[in-house]
């Protein structure tokens, strides 16, 4: 019997090997067709691709992307959230739970430059507690194209205590795609009513896709 089950596994290893070899040999064959004109059209376009890149990381740097940072005021707010296209805003108070979503955001800030990552007093921020039904703290307000998307309040997406890691926060907030994730669940949803935070009817959104 154990001979069988090792006769299907080493089958079952040799097929994936071949499917292997196979699309490999495919892909050498199709760069052996490229001639260099061929070969210079795809440099260009990559070059083309990673100036682009560039140019978009040094506007998310020069708009505070990269940094966790504190709003000064609810005038501010609306400012940030119209220069970015996503944005992580903490509603906070001082206190343990928001000083552990600090630490959290603090960490993702660094690693997903396309999105901005900032918070603000809630108790020093009443118009915006009230307008976005701000209740629980700490509440995460996900922006994207200057409205709230979704939220993420307190703890209880994350397993219910402050114990819980940053890749937990990170795919929440990618399932909310307001950050780019490489390992986000293909089941993304989006729950919430979106609540506009726009002061303006025609906003300036300066880093669209």
């Amino acid at each position: 019997m154990e001979n069988k089950v090792q006769e299907i596994l080493e089958k079952q290893v040799l097929t994936v090997v071949k499917a292997v070899e196979d699309k490999i040999d495919d892909e050498i064959a199709a760069l052996d067709r490229l001639d260099t004109d061929d070969i210079e059209v795809l440099r260009e376009r990559r070059l083309q691709q990673m100036k682009k890149m560039a140019e978009k990381r040094s506007r998310w740097i020069s708009l505070g992307h990269g940094d966790y940072s504190e709003i000064p005021s609810e005038k501010d707010f609306f400012t940030v959230v119209k220069a970015s296209d996503r944005v992580v805003c903490h509603f906070y108070r001082e206190n343990w739970p928001c000083k552990v979503m600090d630490k959290h955001l603090s960490i993702l800030a660094k690693q997903h430059i396309e999105t901005r990552f900032v918070k603000i007093n809630a108790e020093k921020s009443p118009f915006l507690s009230e307008k976005l039904k701000i209740v629980v703290l700490p509440t995460l307000a996900l922006i994207k194209n200057t409205k709230v998307d979704d939220y993420v309040v307190g703890f209880d997406e994350l397993g219910g205590t402050d114990g819980f890691s940053t890749e937990e926060l990170e795919e929440r907030l990618a399932k909310s795609k307001v950050i780019f994730f490489e390992g986000e669940s293909s089941h993304i949803s989006s729950k919430s009513t979106k609540r506009s935070v726009r002061q303006s009817t025609n906003p300036d959104s300066s880093d669209s896709e």
